[in-house]
């Protein structure tokens, strides 16, 4: 069977909040044997319509409830139509397509969970995450937003988060879990539009909070 054959039930998640500036140019990038899930993130701009347009899935939520709401309502439409793998994937344009189809080689080679290594962090925050995540976990980067799963470990887990960092939760959980990890060095590309996170004390202040909770919370999961 051929990889794109293989890969028809790979679904790549774009969480979008008003992203109307880049989005039709990332969906019209991603490979055509991929399925694409857009959460639509309560936008205020043209972002629904310009996925639906390029022949996105469409998830909305009627007001903006937060990046981590949007991630968690991809993954679950992803296992609600029956989906194998996924990707999450940002819709500012950050993110390369091509390292979709190495993180899918990965997860096809018996990975279970595939991390993206970015060649930079924007924050303070991030550095210090990075560094506290290698030493306790081995993981490099545990704030990508670019990951691979295989949705069968998601099922039966009941809240796919806790608090507010599903991405680095679910990395935690699978890395204490004794899941397949595997981890792929990703550069990335000047985003288009503004960081919906910022770069002030607040987006500091959420990875901080992010990264406390992560550690305190790791000794919940079988090891």
């Amino acid at each position: 069977m051929s990889l794109e054959m293989k890969a028809l039930k790979l679904a790549i998640i774009i969480p979008a909040f008003n992203e109307s500036e880049s989005i039709a140019t990332v969906i019209n990038c991603i490979p055509a044997y991929c399925t694409i899930i857009v959460v639509n993130d309560g936008s205020t701009d043209n972002t629904e319509l310009l996925s639906r347009a390029a022949g996105a899935l469409v998830v909305s939520h009627e007001v903006n409830r937060g990046y981590d709401m949007a991630l968690s309502s991809g993954l679950e439409k992803a296992l609600e139509e029956g989906f194998d793998f996924a990707i999450t994937f940002d819709g500012d344009g950050q993110h390369e397509p091509v390292y979709i189809e190495m993180m899918l080689c990965e997860l096809l080679d018996g990975a279970d969970l595939v991390i993206g290594i970015r060649n930079k962090f924007q924050r303070v925050s991030e550095t210090l995450f990075a560094f506290i995540a290698k030493l306790l976990w081995g993981i490099s980067d545990p704030l990508c937003g670019m990951k691979g799963y295989r949705l069968s470990k998601l099922k039966g887990v009941g809240s796919l988060f806790s608090y507010p960092s599903i991405g680095t939760e679910i990395t935690i959980r699978g890395v204490r879990s004794g899941w397949k990890v595997r981890q792929v060095a990703l550069k990335i590309r000047v985003r288009k539009g503004k960081s919906r996170f910022g770069a002030g004390f607040y987006a500091n202040w959420l990875i901080f909070r992010a990264m406390q909770l992560g550690i305190v919370r790791a000794h919940a999961y079988k090891s």
